[in-house]
């Protein structure tokens, strides 16, 4: 901690609290008199204020009550690596070394070793783990290439580092370094990414988890990590996702879950813009070459557009894409993954769902009506679809030489199954109207052999002519809906 404020302050970053933040503005707060610290906190609950005081502005906040004015004293600008390593590491071992051992009846206390067995456990490190540790420098040059040599993961999450070059004059020293943890940290982008080029010649993970990055930034900063396989960023400031020209090319995994994305910044039919995925349509794009897995948890995504998009990642084999508008559009959650895994030709795995025949001819039946109306045709030499159903349904043609098409019957819109009409005699209409409706699907199984999450209930009532009412909570017995004698619960499926 400084008992005087350095007069590069601002821009560094301070702990206090149990909370992380920038510093912002340095300086006197009249009326009050002494020095004051103005303080954007990471986490904006901590803040009162937008780095304003009785109507003077003294410093910007992402959010308008983010920031907060502190006492130098009160805030700790964290130690240097070196420093960290002694306080996390040598002091176990000295705990250990002091500690007298119990043999039988005997007491052994350890000495003797001391030096030796501290130096060689830190020297041998391969995992060094400093998380919320207040690292915030490197410390004396080249001394962590004499102190900790052979590390392959190096996790520094929840520091206070303020920068990359910070980040690099660490890695630097460390050649063999593997696998870098970052996540909630706030670091500024490099003036020169390239300037440190051994920094992470050998790195293929790295978690940059909450640390308010943009992807301009990111792509700003990608030149650093030539060799990178797997990069997790969930959790930022991400809403557009450009071209990584020359950059992140060797990319198996990449993690954008919850980021405010939206449907433009993935989607990119023509090859004229600068979003994420560019090449003519029904081609492959040149983008992610290598990329096998993408994780777009918790985004904007609500156009199976951009779902069509992703069939042009070469390499793309898993995909998770829960709790995204798109998938609540459909009031099956089975129906929505039937979509997702037809739309994209290579995934072996979506969210778990694997059965890619079944989500492929059900893909078939469902717009098979559509594909027909559209100019599609059972003959070869007369199937000529339209541009607009090509568009929206890039893969169907190619599932139709797969699978061919679907039969009349097949594409036949079904009418919805009369409950009452089927199942019951009118002495055993009030025990129906007793049960849950998961119960009622539960019998419908039986009879029907389809499974309930596929089926959806509704009823129609003389009472409201042209009125259907759905029936959608499985806990609730059906005469919560007020369903009476000569109502109809009717049954649709997929």
């Amino acid at each position: 901690m400084f008992s005087m404020v350095d007069p590069n302050a601002v821009g560094r970053r301070v702990a206090c609290d149990g909370e992380r933040g920038t510093v912002r503005f340095v300086g006197t707060v009249p009326p009050t008199a002494g020095l004051w610290l103005g303080v954007e906190w990471d986490n904006p609950d901590r803040g009162k204020h937008d780095g304003s005081h009785e109507g003077v502005h003294y410093f910007t906040c992402r959010h308008p009550k983010g920031g907060s004015f502190v006492r130098p004293k009160k805030a700790s600008f964290g130690v240097d690596y070196l420093t960290a390593i002694r306080r996390r590491y040598e002091m176990e071992v000295q705990q250990v070394l002091g500690e007298e051992i119990q043999i039988s009846t005997r007491t052994v206390e350890m000495v003797g070793f001391e030096a030796i067995t501290e130096k060689q456990k830190v020297e041998n490190l391969t995992d060094v783990a400093l998380r919320l540790c207040e690292v915030s420098s490197p410390g004396p040059a080249n001394e962590i290439r004499n102190t900790t040599p052979h590390v392959l993961m190096l996790d520094l999450c929840g520091n206070l580092l303020c920068c990359w070059d910070d980040v690099m004059a660490v890695t630097e020293q460390m050649e063999e370094l593997k696998e870098l943890q970052l996540s909630h940290n706030r670091l500024r982008v490099p003036s020169n990414p390239t300037v440190r080029p051994r920094a992470f010649s050998c790195l293929r993970v790295l978690s940059l988890t909450n640390c308010a990055l943009t992807w301009p930034q990111l792509l700003e900063c990608a030149p650093m990590w030539p060799l990178l396989e797997e990069l997790y960023v969930s959790e930022n400031d991400i809403t557009e996702l450009q071209k990584p020209n020359n950059v992140l090319q060797s990319l198996t995994v990449l993690d954008l879950s919850t980021n405010p994305l939206v449907d433009r910044t993935v989607l990119s039919i023509d090859s004229v813009n600068d979003y994420f995925i560019t090449s003519s349509e029904g081609c492959n794009t040149a983008m992610f070459p290598a990329l096998k897995i993408l994780a777009v948890n918790s985004n904007n995504i609500s156009e199976w557009s951009v779902i069509n998009e992703l069939e042009k990642l070469q390499s793309l084999v898993r995909l998770s894409c829960r709790q995204n508008p798109l998938l609540s559009q459909e009031r099956n959650p089975a129906t929505a993954m039937q979509l997702l895994i037809a739309r994209v030709g290579r995934l072996e795995a979506l969210n778990r769902w694997t059965d890619r025949r079944g989500a492929e001819l059900d893909y078939c039946k469902m717009f098979g009506l559509e594909w027909l109306a559209s100019g599609g045709h059972r003959d070869p030499q007369q199937n000529r679809p339209s541009a607009e159903f090509t568009s929206q349904h890039p893969r169907y043609q190619s599932l139709i030489q797969k699978y061919g098409a679907p039969e009349d019957s097949e594409l036949k819109k079904q009418e919805p199954f009369a409950l009452k009409n089927q199942l019951l005699s009118e002495s055993s209409s009030l025990l129906l109207n007793s049960m849950i409706v998961q119960k009622v699907k539960g019998l419908l199984y039986r009879l029907l052999k389809i499974p309930s999450a596929e089926l959806k209930l509704s009823y129609t009532s003389s009472k409201m002519e042209g009125k259907e009412i759905e029936i959608d909570n499985d806990l609730k017995p059906l005469q919560f809906y007020s369903i009476e004698d000569g109502d109809k619960v009717l049954v649709r499926w997929l």
